[in-house]
């Protein structure tokens, strides 16, 4: 069972480092950017850089050359102390405490240096190896420096990430935050394993640690790419809904050209090279699409609308949102086909109780239920057309 248990843990390493290296290639322009990313996408780059160093197709490459397996091991272990004081850097950033920021970069210095000197005074040996027929190299004092800068800045940032994760207001940082904790956990435990096998002198431990690295790997890089990932998704979400409002929108702009700040492109081309800034567009779309309707409000007669309203008692707020939703497409219709027509201005009590909420995302789920009836309409008028051109 062991031996299985450590065959999938081995397997996951080269998976487990491509997600990561991925992650920091996608990561690169915010990590330049935000203080605060830095810290974070420096961790996972010494993180990566470390478990990279780990591979034994990678060691193998590197001891054909001039590298040796001894400073192969020695440059593993300093870069994971190195990432051990990134993510104690990352943990200051988050709670603000310039102290621990100091102390942090402090590390990032110190305990290599502590390494690369335990590793010197120590007698001469291959490589920097953990329980090897039951020997420690270079020396235990050696591997409980490392295990400790490890620990520290583990259960730091662990605790930080999930009191942080969730109390965040933006899902997207909560998410990130809670998987990042995870999987700094995950490293924990790691070090936790090797500590115990220090203290019981057996190697029981050896079967589930490349589990734990690997599932670390993963977590880290799922945190690094949760903003990305949101960020795609809340794009592809609004391209959706500009489309859904365009033939909407592009039929109220049309008689209504005051109300847009840009010329209108076409349905692709809005998506593709939009005039407005990604971010912005479907809220453009909704506040042109709003104001134009107020601009036509008093345009018709509502026939439509008073045909639909007939068997309802009450004023139009009391209808549901969906039915609110058909009479203003109807009314939509009627007044931008009197304007068309230079019908003068009639004046209406009509009131629409979705429209001009201070809930963007309410008034954008109502936009998109009234172009949805605005294009049923549309058919319905075309077919009522076609059908008495055929009577006569």
């Amino acid at each position: 069972m062991g031996t299985e248990v450590a065959s999938l843990g081995n397997a996951l390493a080269i998976p487990a480092v491509v997600c990561l290296w991925v992650a920091i290639l996608a990561r690169i322009p915010s990590g330049a950017r935000s203080r605060e990313q830095r810290g974070l996408w420096l961790a996972v780059i010494s993180a990566a850089a470390a478990m990279t160093l780990n591979l034994p197709s990678v060691v193998d490459f590197l001891a054909q050359g001039a590298a040796s397996g001894h400073k192969v091991s020695l440059a593993r272990n300093c870069i994971g102390v190195v990432s051990a004081g990134a993510v104690l850097y990352f943990v200051a950033s988050v709670t603000q405490r310039h102290r621990l920021r100091i102390l942090a970069l402090a590390s990032i210095v110190l305990f290599p240096g502590i390494l690369l000197v335990l590793d010197g005074i120590a007698p001469p040996h291959e490589s920097n190896s953990f329980l090897v027929d039951r020997q420690v190299t270079p020396s235990i004092l050696y591997w409980l420096a490392l295990i400790a800068s490890h620990l520290l800045a583990d259960s730091a940032c662990s605790a930080v990430c999930w009191h942080y994760g969730r109390r965040a207001a933006d899902r997207s940082l909560s998410v990130s935050l809670l998987v990042f904790g995870g999987g700094t956990l995950f490293a924990g435990l790691y070090w936790i394993v090797l500590l115990s096998e220090i203290v019981t002198g057996s190697n029981w431990g050896m079967a589930v640690a490349p589990i734990l690295m690997n599932l670390h790997g993963f977590l880290r890089a799922a945190a690094l790419l949760v903003p990305p990932i949101t960020s795609f998704l809340v794009s592809t979400q609004d391209g959706i809904v500009a489309w859904r409002l365009w033939p909407l929108w592009k039929d109220l702009v049309t008689v209504v050209p005051n109300v847009v700040l840009s010329p209108p492109q076409g349905r692709l081309e809005e998506l593709v090279r939009p005039a407005a800034p990604r971010g912005l567009l479907v809220y453009r779309k909704v506040i042109e699409i709003r104001d134009a309707i107020l601009v036509l409000e008093g345009h018709a007669g509502y026939s439509d609308v008073l045909r639909i309203q007939a068997g309802h008692s009450g004023s139009c707020d009391s209808l549901p949102v969906t039915q609110q939703a058909v009479v203003l497409a109807h009314a939509i219709k009627e007044a931008r086909q009197a304007k068309m027509d230079r019908n003068p201005e009639m004046r209406t009590s009509l009131s629409f109780g979705a429209l001009g909420s201070c809930d963007l995302d309410e008034e954008k789920r109502f936009l998109l239920d009234v172009a949805h009836a605005y294009l049923n309409t549309s058919a319905h008028a075309h077919a009522e057309r076609d059908g008495r051109k055929s009577d006569v």
